[in-house]
Formats: structure tokens, sequence, C-alpha cells
């Protein structure tokens, strides 16, 4: 059984009939089976109510700068009987909501264009203000009018500032750039206002996303594109274009890698380092600078898109186009991989796992299979030790999670499965035997979750391995996928089960603790489960499950060893000492900022220092030794784009402290032990 897809032999497939455009037809469907399947439903009721009118607004208007505070009043009229008019099947609400955003992304253009026409001028005695929660929305049209215009004013400093960090060679030269960086600002808003704009599909299907969390956070409605799209992150192998793209410090969509084979590699003409400036798809054109990113990310990772026309410019300046086409090929950046690190005296295998991919979809491979190839090539060289780093990994198959834990531990139960009628389950590993007794540490942080923290859990309850890093994130529940029609163009992923460690507790929302704790960069910042408002609480359930806790007569020992020399590190007090400076960044309100150039001068400065050490921070490089096991060494040697694309990983590994800090715990292992 896969755990992670929608299993028809156990839940009936709801036939609608052919899909309607009506909104209320499709919140019943969701709701219907939200009401009958979802792990822990909540009543269709005023609470709910309130919930979505706040939510759906500061979804649609993250910074209450788009709507103004008459506008609001008038929608309030919704906020108690949205339940109401989806029990009486009226979404005639939506469009109330609709036209009323739709004019307000009229006027920013309007007032944008106004201000654009105006005299600016370049230094106010008046102060910005910035704050981690939104601000009251403005009374009227003109107090709108002016907190664009002092955001505008701000950004136009900011962008000279950031042009040099000599102040007196910008200052001498000030007007000049400030004319520079006012047209360019205003241009950026001006292409903005194209990311705000949504068609009525759209609008409706960023509803139900908001109706859905209500019941909890990982609950959402998806189109045919968003299902594709979630499927590429956990499958080894997916429809591309070959381009890996990411976004610069500049916000600037680069070519990091062009894959071999793919559409993009026998273009002839695209390079690593190429800017993205559009993206084509039939009669639909985006530039990157004015698009909503997430239509972008739809057109490259989604099955929807087969082919599309992209734009690019080269470090020279050209700018050209080229027509890609999809083709299924195997995603390396998804793909377990394994490396060997040298220790003291030690030589310890690294097996990194991004997701747990199983064979839907596109799928060729599983995340389990895989990684029992890398254990084979890395007992191939000896090793005396395993590190298995699941870190910034959502999770996937839990079938696939099973299996993996399964690996590393001999028969037996590793947890148990909760659904909202009470029926447990519990999940076993089937098969007797492991493919490798030795000593392993597993990785993890605020991004490990779902299946990661299955994983993470049965090695931690069994002893079977030394959990390092921070706190997880803390999703112990489980999903699938229904169609909300039979023609598969609308779904809904639905929560169905919670499970349990088979100590019988849960780290749902309060995440795993590892064995020993390792600082890291915004760790704090890391939005974990707790975070949310609709996240299912934590609890612990009464269950007799015989299982055989291995012994570890050294882990005390280990434990005490890691934390005197995580103390002692100097990199991590230096990551502790950037994470006391970067914290209130993000927890307190920061002091306002007179719009005088001075003043935004020395605050940009400030700033991008503090990025520029945390850089600096982030890309030391570390005393580790990596070299490739001897099988892929073999296999890859004539192999130009693996090489590559190896030199890139191993750099990652000699700038990650915990990974340091994992082959000192198992070089450990191996001095103690007689």
């Amino acid at each position: 059984m896969n755990r992670f897809l929608l299993c028809l032999g156990l839940f009936p497939l709801f036939l609608f009939g052919q899909r309607e455009k009506n909104p209320c037809e499709t919140l019943s469907r969701i709701n219907a089976l939200i009401q009958e399947y979802h792990y822990s439903t909540k009543p269709i009721d005023d609470s709910l109510s309130v919930y979505v009118f706040k939510t759906f607004l500061s979804r649609l208007d993250e910074e209450n700068r788009l709507f103004i505070e008459p506008e609001i009043k008038a929608l309030q009229k919704h906020e108690l009987t949205i339940d109401d008019y989806l029990k009486e099947k009226d979404c005639s609400f939506l469009d109330d909501f609709y036209t009323a955003y739709t004019k307000t992304v009229t006027r920013y253009k309007t007032l944008l264009e106004s201000v654009k026409n105006e005299p600016f001028p370049l230094s106010s005695t008046e102060k910005v203000q910035f704050s981690k929660d939104a601000f009251p929305y403005a009374k009227d049209e003109a107090e709108l009018k002016h907190l664009y215009k002092k955001r505008i004013l701000f950004n136009t400093l900011r962008d000279v500032a950031e042009l040099s960090t000599n102040k007196d060679s910008l200052k001498a030269n000030f007007e000049t750039l400030a004319a520079i960086s006012k047209a360019k600002v205003l241009d950026k808003n001006e292409c903005k206002i194209r990311s705000y704009e949504l068609t009525k599909e759209e609008f409706n299907s960023a509803f139900f996303t908001v109706f859905c969390s209500y019941f909890d956070p990982h609950t959402d409605y998806f189109s045919q594109s968003d299902k594709s799209s979630f499927y590429s992150t956990v499958s080894s192998d997916n429809l591309t274009f070959g381009l890996y793209i990411s976004m610069t410090e500049k916000d600037e969509m680069t070519v990091d890698e062009v894959l071999p084979g793919s559409s993009a590699y026998f273009s002839e003409k695209i390079d690593k380092g190429d800017q993205l400036l559009k993206v084509k798809h039939k009669n639909d054109e985006y530039e990157i600078a004015c698009s909503s990113m997430k239509k972008i990310d739809e057109i490259i990772t989604s099955n929807e898109y087969k082919t599309a026309d992209f734009t690019f410019r080269k470090k020279s300046g050209e700018v050209y186009s080229v027509r890609l086409n999809k083709k299924i090929m195997k995603d390396y950046q998804n793909n377990v991989f394994s490396f060997k690190i040298k220790a003291e005296n030690a030589t310890i295998g690294y097996i990194r796992i991004p997701s747990f991919y199983a064979t839907f979809e596109n799928g060729k491979s599983s995340a389990s299979n895989d990684v029992a190839k890398e254990v084979y090539k890395l007992q191939e060289d000896n090793i005396d030790g395993i590190i298995i780093d699941v870190e910034n990994n959502g999770g996937g198959s839990m079938e696939e999670a099973i299996k993996l834990s399964g690996l590393f531990i001999d028969f037996g139960p590793l947890a148990v499965m909760n659904n909202n009628k009470n029926k447990k389950e519990i999940l076993k590993d089937m098969r007797r035997g492991t493919i490798y007794d030795g000593p392993i540490v597993v990785m993890v942080n605020g991004f490990s979750a779902s299946a990661s923290e299955f994983f993470a859990n049965a090695m931690q309850d069994y002893n079977r391995a030394l959990l390092v890093g921070n706190r997880t994130l803390g999703k112990a529940s489980m999903q699938r996928i229904f169609p909300l029609d039979d023609d598969n163009q609308e779904f809904l992923k639905l929560t169905l089960e919670k499970f349990y460690r088979i100590t019988g507790k849960s780290n749902q929302y309060s995440g795993i603790i590892p064995d020993i704790e390792i600082p890291l960069l915004f760790d704090k910042q890391m939005p974990r489960e707790d975070s949310n408002k609709t996240a299912l609480p934590n609890d612990e359930i009464s269950v007799i499950v015989k299982y055989n806790r291995l012994s570890n007569e050294i882990k005390d020992e280990l434990i005490a060893l890691s934390k005197k020399r995580i103390e002692q590190s100097q990199t991590a007090k230096e990551i502790e000492a950037l994470n006391a400076k970067i914290n209130p960044l993000y927890d307190n309100d920061l002091p306002p900022i007179l719009l005088q150039f001075d003043t935004v001068f020395d605050d940009v400065n400030s700033i991008n220092k503090l990025w520029k050490t945390i850089k600096l921070t982030g890309e030391k490089e570390l005393p580790i030794t990596v070299e490739q096991n001897s099988i892929d060494l073999e296999n890859q040697q004539f192999d130009e784009y693996l090489k590559s694309f190896n030199t890139e990983r191993i750099k990652d590994i000699k700038h990650n402290y915990h990974i340091l800090e994992a082959v000192n715990i198992l070089n450990d292992v191996k001095n103690i032990k007689p």
C-alpha cells in the first residue's frame, strides 16, 4: 500500500459529474470530504467565518496596502455569515470580494501613475516604519497615496545607498543617481501590478485554499497544475525543460545548471549564469520581474506545460529566445547520493536524502531502494559509520519512510497510525534483517517534516541512531489526494490520519528534539508547525507495543563529548553570535527610519554588513575531506556533468557545520569502542 496516494480500495471515488465553474459546487465537494474523512474535523460555524474572512483578506493584501478602511467595513457584513452562505450554497459573496479586490488593483495602478507624474521630493522629515505585523488599513485614497509615496521614496534612497559603500561619492552624484533609481523603483512597482491581477478562477482557488487551511495547515485545494507541481517535489524523475534555476540576491532568476540530454542542452545556447527574463506559454507571456513566481514555477514544474518559449540575457548583454520541450529525465537535485568523508582515523559514509520520493507519476526509482544502493557502495569502501542527512527534507511517501526504517531496524513496529474513527493501525517493518548494523547519525532541522520525522522517530525510539541538529518541523499527520470531479481537474489534499511513536507520544506540533542540538543560522526563523494557527495539537495515546530497543552503552559519553566540542567550537560561537543579531530583526518592530539619504544609507550599510558576515560564515570552509565512493568514482569518471554537479555538492558539505560534528561523533565511536 502506498501511504502517500489516495487508496481507492479504502475510500470511494466521488463522482460529482462534469466540472462546473460554480464555486459553491467545489466548496460543497471539499466540505463533504472533509466532514467525512478529516482526522479532526470542525463544524461549519461562525468560527470558520471569522477565520476565513480575515485570512482570505490577508492573503489578498498581505501588507494592508491595497484595501482602504471603508472597503473593509463594507465587506465586514460577510464576516459572520460565510458559514451560512455555504450551508445555503450561495457563493455570491465571492463576487463582492472579487469586485472589491479588482478595484484595489486598478486603483493601485492609477495612484502609481499619478505619483509618477507629480513632483517628487528626494527627502522628507517623515519616517518610515517596518513591522512584523500588518499595519492598519489607510482611511482613504489620499492616505493610501501618501503611504505609496513614502514607500517609493524609501526604496529610491535605498537603491542609491546600495550602489556603493562610499557615502561621500554617492552624495556628490545624488541627484543624478536618485533620478535613475526613482525611475527604476516606479517601473518595478508598475510591473508588480501584474502579479496582483487574478482571474476569477485564480481568485476562487485562493479562497478554496484558505477554506481548507481552517481545518489544518496541510489540507489543501489543488488544481491539476498544482497537483502536478506538488508531485514533482517528491519524484526522482520529472518532465523537465532541463534547467535548474535559482533566485539571486538581486531578485534575478539565473541558470544554475543545464541538464545533459535535455531540450535546454540541445538548444546549444543556454549557459550557466544566463539570466531568465521572461517565459511565454502559448499566447501568455510572463516577465520574471513582473509576474507571480507561483506562475513561473508552475510552468517550469507542472506536467501541464509541455512547451514554452524562454528569453534569456547573457552576461555579455546579448538577449536571445529559445523554444524548449519537456521530457522525462532524472532529477539529480531530488535524488539520493553519497560520499565518503575522512576523519582522524575513520572513514565515514554520508548519505543525503532530499525527499522520500517513490514510483508515482513519472518516478522510476524510490528513496529506500536508492539508499540501499548507496549503503552497498559505501560498505565496499569499509566505512566506520554512516551519516543520514534528512535536513530540509519535507517528506513524501510514508511507505518509503517505513521501508527506509526497515533497512536499519530488524523487524518490528515503527509507529501507530490513528484515524478520525480512533481506529489504530500499527505500522511495522515486515522484513527481517538489516543491510547495515554499524553506528549511524541522523541529521535533522526545522525543515525536516512528515516522512523525515517518521524515520527519525523510529531510529531514535529503537536507539538505532543518534539524532543531531535542530528541532524538527512537527508534522505528524498524513495526507492523501482525492479527486473532486470525474475529469481530474480539481483535487483535495486531505489530512486523514495522525501517526504516533511506538511510545504512544506524538511529535505533532512540538517536533522532535534531537539528542544533540547544534547551532544553525536562522533556526528560530524556520516556520515550524507551532507557528500555524490551525495546526493539530500535540497529544499522546495509550498503546501497548512490544519492541526491542537496542542498547547503546556509549550514547551518554558520545553526547557529552559532542556537547563539550560544540561549546568550545569557534564556528558554533560565531553562529550563536549572529543569531543573537538576526533574531531581533524578525522578532521585534524595527526603529522608524527618517526619509533622508544619510539615515537610509547608514541603515542599509549596517544591514548589508550583517548579511555579508552571515554569508561569509555560511560559506566558511570547514576541515572536512570529502571523496566520492569508489563505485561512483569509477562509473562517473567520463561524465562531465556529474563531475560538475558533485563539485558543488562537495563544496556544500565542506560548508556544513552539522556534517562536521556528525563526523566527529562517529569518529568518537571508533575511538571509544575497545
